[in-house]
């Protein structure tokens, strides 16, 4: 075989090879993964640990457990300040962010690539620059998200979120927020929307969040997490919170927004009952 006809066969080789890790490895992977069984375990804990996940119709119920294999296939997990890792954390992690894309596509998970996990609170240093001066920053944070496909969360935070299902805070759905609202390239609390959802988006929450601020301006009692009101992107985040932890407060209160966000998350979880609220369904 003369080498001209041996590099012939190995650039081919070469090409084909990277063909299939280009654009069918990834579906290949994820066909692969979704083949497994979903463990036993992992169902259970999923139960006590998410509390959406026992009162789902069975199709939903699939679809998240399906999302959750990818989420724990895919994704990093590093333990911070010697916290151990178990799969107790991992699933109430993966279960709660896989919530808000259960009726979206796997594919806006993407970009993340792994998630930090700190005990309790955390501090962070930091500096800014304004060119004269360096101002140095000490916060304490229970969780925060990157464009760089990062997101960090306090453990003793996502605890309280399981074990507060109707209250007014989860760190994981508010970090996993951000993480959909960066997918168009900006933290702006205007995630990725069809022309026809920009426009009514836009109006909805604009008027919602100038109407929170002014609120807070003559200092009147807010329901909805004051924290809302510092910026865009943390609006959208605490409006997530409350679809998933507070739906019928929510749309009692807000009911354009409401329904913003339903077409946006295409659930509808105010639609069940008090006693049931833990279930949603597909638009």
């Amino acid at each position: 075989m003369s080498s001209a006809i041996a590099f012939a066969i190995f650039a081919l080789a070469f090409i084909t090879l990277a063909i299939f890790y280009l654009f069918f490895y990834p579906d290949w992977r994820r066909q692969r993964t979704l083949g497994q069984p979903f463990p036993e375990r992992w169902r259970t804990l999923l139960h006590s640990q998410v509390p959406l996940y026992s009162a789902l119709p069975a199709e939903l119920r699939h679809q998240l457990e399906q999302h959750v294999q990818l989420f724990l296939a895919e994704k990093d997990f590093y333990g911070c300040d010697g916290l151990e890792l178990d799969d107790r954390i991992r699933l109430t992690i993966a279960g709660h962010a896989c919530l808000l894309i259960l009726a979206r596509s796997w594919s806006e998970y993407d970009e993340i690539r792994s998630v930090l996990v700190y005990p309790a609170l955390y501090r962070v240093r930091g500096h800014e620059n304004d060119g004269l001066l360096v101002h140095l920053s000490d916060e304490i944070r229970a969780g925060e998200a990157s464009s760089l496909g990062q997101v960090v969360l306090a453990w003793s935070e996502c605890e309280q979120a399981v074990n507060s299902p109707d209250g007014p805070h989860n760190v994981i759905l508010h970090e996993f927020a951000h993480q959909l609202d960066y997918l168009d390239g900006l933290a702006d609390g205007a995630p990725p929307l069809d022309r026809a959802q920009a426009s009514h988006w836009q109006q909805t929450m604009s008027r919602a969040y100038e109407h929170l601020q002014h609120s807070l301006h003559r200092q009147r009692h807010s329901w909805l997490d004051p924290y809302g009101a510092t910026a865009p992107a943390e609006f959208f985040a605490v409006l997530t919170e409350a679809f998933f932890q507070q739906p019928q407060h929510l749309y009692r209160e807000q009911p354009d927004v409401y329904e913003a966000l339903k077409a946006f998350y295409r659930l509808d979880p105010a639609a069940y009952p008090r006693a049931a609220r833990t279930a949603c369904s597909f638009l």
